[in-house]
């Protein structure tokens, strides 16, 4: 089973991610499980969102303590909070921002980050506004490519049965963000002869 949790800030879509991301899963022919934790319901908020994936039926029904991925949504949220709380060794991050996996050095010391510009790819497709594009969808492109968990056209497929507004533009978003998707590659170990 895999298991993640998506951090966001409530009007950025971490609980429609999850939806949508649970229905391609299920698409392609396996289990899933999709739940939201929040406190206070408003916009801005932190929000998590949780996905369970598996080839068998999922009997488990709890917050997931110690994911092997994450995706987050909101780039100050990894200063804010501990989003890597309880992330299994080798995990994976996804963090939407401008900037490079790098800039994340603790976090990409003990596991696999990337990174993606979902905001800026939402708001060139007008999903949102430019002040506050919701970046769900581009991020479930960059996450199909990253994560090899699901395909990108099963996303985009989940994308247009799941969203009424503006489907072509939001699939558009998540195939763009698919090929912007930026992988922190580890310097290779030195192995001394």
């Amino acid at each position: 089973m895999r298991e993640l949790r998506i951090h966001g800030r409530g009007g950025q879509g971490a609980v429609v991610a999850s939806k949508v991301l649970a229905v391609a899963v299920f698409r392609e022919g396996r289990w899933v499980q999709s739940f939201p934790a929040f406190g206070v319901e408003r916009r801005g908020a932190p929000v998590t969102a949780f996905l369970r994936i598996a080839d068998a039926p999922i009997r488990l029904r709890c917050e997931i303590k110690a994911p092997d991925d994450l995706i987050v949504l909101d780039p100050t949220l990894v200063e804010a909070i501990d989003v890597a709380s309880g992330l299994k060794e080798g995990g994976g991050i996804l963090i939407n921002t401008d900037r490079p996996p790098s800039y994340y050095e603790e976090l990409a010391s003990r596991y696999r980050v990337a990174t993606v510009d979902a905001s800026r790819i939402a708001a060139e497709h007008g999903i949102g506004s430019r002040t506050q594009p919701i970046v769900n969808t581009a991020i479930l492109g960059a996450f199909a490519r990253w994560s090899g968990l699901v395909d990108l056209e099963s996303v985009c497929g989940a994308i247009d049965e799941e969203i009424a507004y503006r489907a072509e533009a939001n699939m558009e978003a998540a195939r763009e963000a698919a090929e912007a998707l930026v992988i922190h590659e580890a310097a290779p170990e030195v192995v001394n002869a």
